[in-house]
């Protein structure tokens, strides 16, 4: 008997991009809405998720797109980039590094371990991608984010500025090794 629930790499067509980009205003939205003006999240909505802008992310050789679905509905998602320089030194040999830019379920799935699978997903294409570590970026005030990544043993390394719309963010620099 099979799962309901898939987790499967993205293909790279238009029709997925639309449905990324569908998943991810939502998502966003969802979850930074409350916290952020109306004004600053439509224009960092309209700069990010629309279908051509999606297209254009899965495109790239080095992304890579995993998507959760529970009885073929999409319910997560999460955006990888190969070979990231987020939060090398730049006085070190760079390490090979896989970078969690996006890991988003619909708030209607948070709470029931859907985020931790997808994780461990995006902690096994790491490893199959012969990174040494995963690094990803979070904002400061997101609280939740936070301790979910704790519990995977991410540790704070740095921070950097996230520009949404207006509004200059400090996001924190998280890394675990593989």
């Amino acid at each position: 008997m099979s799962s309901p629930l898939t987790i499967t790499l993205a293909k790279r067509t238009a029709d997925v991009a639309a449905q990324l980009a569908s998943i991810g205003r939502q998502t966003f939205l969802e979850t930074f809405a409350a916290d952020n003006q109306p004004a600053d999240m439509a224009e960092y909505l309209e700069e990010n998720f629309t279908p051509e802008k999606q297209l254009e992310e899965l495109q790239d050789a080095n992304t890579l797109f995993l998507l959760a679905r529970m009885n073929q509905q999409l319910v997560g998602y999460a955006k990888l980039r190969l070979h990231s320089q987020l939060g090398n030194h730049p006085d070190r040999t760079p390490e090979e590094r896989l970078e969690i830019e996006r890991l988003y379920v619909l708030e209607d799935w948070i709470g029931t371990g859907l985020g931790a699978t997808m994780m461990c997903r995006a902690l096994e294409e790491g490893r199959q991608n012969r990174c040494r570590a995963v690094v990803l970026g979070v904002w400061e005030k997101n609280v939740r984010a936070l301790e979910f990544y704790r519990r995977f043993g991410f540790k704070v390394i740095g921070e950097h500025e996230f520009v949404l719309g207006t509004d200059v963010q400090n996001d924190l620099i998280l890394r675990k090794g593989l």
